[in-house]
């Protein structure tokens, strides 16, 4: 408790300071991956200048001051979902959650404060001691060198060194040993030092001569991992590729069943910080469990890849199905994207957005089930109005807030509501002979194919609202209406006028 208050004073007095340079002019903030500053932004950006941004920053310290950690965590959600903006906030919102004991938010918040301001040492202490308190040892040890070389100084940053050193003393590489370990070294008698070492070299002369011709095969960047997966995968084809890895068909020798399993590459998850997002958002999606969600069953990590390995779908894409027939009557779209609204709304209700649904994503089966996959770049929402700050999915699919790098739940509703428009019409709307591109008015699917309700006109006009508040809210009450719409009793496929 002691050290938490600790922190955190330390973390506020140094917030006063930190940012005195600060512009003090009133262009936005705009949000891709990193802060800047720039002047070509949306009509709908508001400015929030210096005044206001110090003004909020110290209203939120005196809150945390006065432990009032839960109306930070809302206010600075509330800040961000309006592009009022300010580095500061991702390491007020890591202190707000390190006072609340949440150590994954604090990691992941200032991991955020890190990629903005990476000279910035507090971050590191934050992490640091929220990497201390899950044991993972390594990475805090990586977080305190970071701090101490930014500020040699820092008492913080000194006091997790001890702590570290005293949890775990031989497993640091380049540590400094304390006066109790030199001594142990010390009085270790010479002949038991000899009798180990004569020990190993046996040990090492006999995994020479039992394996020599692994040893001279020839090896190369993915070798090991390689070996390792297919100690218990056969992999029969390849059967898909996208950006982010190929996918494969393969058979689980263990567990006597068939998989998917889908290759990241590898420059997706070099870099760190982006790897240990990537296996963060992978282990929280696999925890969801729904009959129309193709199951992630685990992650395997290696040296410089990822793998996924995925229940195996026996049937075909929404993708692969246009391809073939062109559009889909309205009767059978509808029983398909029920299953599609089932296990989004799931979803939503666990607080993560796919943020990537399109044609590709759905897979059809027999009896027009449907489940919805690759959940590879969802977002768990910060709260039921805002999610993360930067730009993921497939641009055609992307809602309009999307591609500027906010997502949320009423992005899917956009995407899905473009899904449901190309399977009934065969195209996207922007490519539809007749789209008004001034005022982004679709052309009525009604009036494109016959046989399509014009209910199916109004949900779709709903759903492709430009502004989220505007848009249909709900994944859920998209699907109630989808599923008052009656299909005409003659509904086949035919041509439509395209």
């Amino acid at each position: 408790m002691l050290r938490k208050y600790f922190l955190s004073f330390v973390l506020l007095i140094g917030a006063l300071t930190a940012f005195a340079a600060d512009n003090a002019g009133t262009n936005p903030i705009i949000v891709g991956g990193n802060f800047s500053v720039q002047s070509n932004v949306a009509s709908n950006t508001r400015g929030f200048n210096k005044a206001a941004r110090d003004a909020e920053v110290a209203s939120l310290r005196e809150k945390l001051q006065n432990g009032k950690e839960t109306e930070v965590i809302a206010r600075i959600n509330q800040l961000t979902l309006n592009n009022f903006l300010d580095d500061r906030f991702y390491l007020l919102l890591a202190i707000a959650y390190d006072h609340l004991n949440q150590d994954d938010n604090v990691i992941y918040a200032a991991s955020q404060a890190i990629s903005v301001s990476p000279q910035d040492p507090r971050a590191y202490l934050l992490r640091a001691g929220a990497r201390l308190k899950k044991k993972d040892w390594e990475n805090a040890q990586m977080d305190i060198d970071a701090a101490l070389k930014l500020n040699p100084k820092s008492e913080l940053a000194r006091q997790y060194q001890k702590e570290l050193r005293e949890k775990q003393p031989f497993k640091r590489d380049g540590a400094v040993p304390t006066a109790k370990e030199l001594a142990k070294q010390r009085t270790t008698p010479t002949w038991m030092t000899l009798y180990f070492v004569i020990v190993a070299v046996a040990i090492l002369l006999f995994l020479y001569w039992r394996y020599e011709d692994l040893l001279h095969q020839p090896k190369n960047a993915f070798s090991r991992k390689e070996v390792e997966i297919k100690e218990q995968y056969d992999f029969i084809r390849q059967i898909g590729e996208g950006g982010m890895g190929k996918v494969y068909e393969a058979y689980d020798r263990v567990l006597n069943r068939r998989v998917a399993i889908k290759r990241v590459k590898p420059e997706l998850v070099r870099n760190a910080y982006i790897r240990e997002q990537f296996l963060s958002e992978a282990r929280m999606v696999a925890l969801l469990r729904h009959p129309c969600i193709v199951e992630i069953y685990t992650v395997i990590e290696s040296e410089s890849s990822l793998y996924l390995v995925f229940e195996y779908v026996d049937g075909q894409s929404l993708e692969t199905r246009l391809d073939i027939d062109g559009r889909l009557p309205f009767s059978q779209a509808k029983k398909i994207f029920q299953h599609v609204c089932d296990g989004l709304t799931y979803a939503h209700a666990q607080d993560i957005v796919h943020c990537d649904l399109k044609p590709g994503n759905i897979m059809i089966l027999e009896d027009d089930m449907a489940k919805v996959m690759d959940f590879g770049v969802a977002r768990k929402t910060a709260d039921h109005q805002t999610g993360a700050r930067t730009v993921a999915g497939t641009p055609a699919y992307m809602a309009p807030e999307q591609q500027r790098g906010f997502m949320r739940k009423q992005s899917d509703v956009y995407s899905l509501a473009l899904c449901l428009y190309e399977a009934l019409v065969g195209q996207l709307p922007w490519t539809v002979k007749g789209f008004n591109v001034a005022t982004k008015q679709i052309v009525p699917p009604s009036k494109v194919v016959e046989k399509v309700p014009a209910e199916v006109d109004v949900l779709l006009a709903d759903a492709l609202k430009e502004d989220p508040k505007e848009r249909v809210q709900s994944i859920a009450e998209f699907s109630e209406r989808l599923a008052a719409i009656e299909p005409f009793a003659d509904d086949e496929l035919d041509r439509g006028y395209y």
